[in-house]
């Protein structure tokens, strides 16, 4: 995938999108493979990155894309805090 996007689920379950610890610029791919539908969950900075590898895949089987519920900040998300010395 290029631009910056990554694919975080692969042919997973749509109930993962329901996860608000993901960043919101994460977006559930709806697309048909052998005629049955798969999702994935992908993120990159911006939507039409997205878009643009899925068409370039999958042309006239991409069916849709919705936003995730995740809230978290792209540049916080998966950041570990460090550990605070007294």
């Amino acid at each position: 995938m290029g631009k910056g996007c990554r694919i975080l689920h692969h042919d997973c379950d749509p109930t993962l999108a329901e996860d608000r610890s993901l960043p919101y610029t994460a977006y559930l791919v709806e697309y048909l493979l052998d005629g049955k539908p798969h999702y994935d969950i992908a993120i990159a900075p911006k939507r039409v990155d997205i878009f643009d590898d899925y068409w370039d895949k999958y042309r006239q089987d991409l069916i849709k894309m919705t936003q995730t519920e995740g809230r978290c900040n792209p540049k916080l998300w998966g950041a570990q805090q460090k550990d605070k010395k007294k």
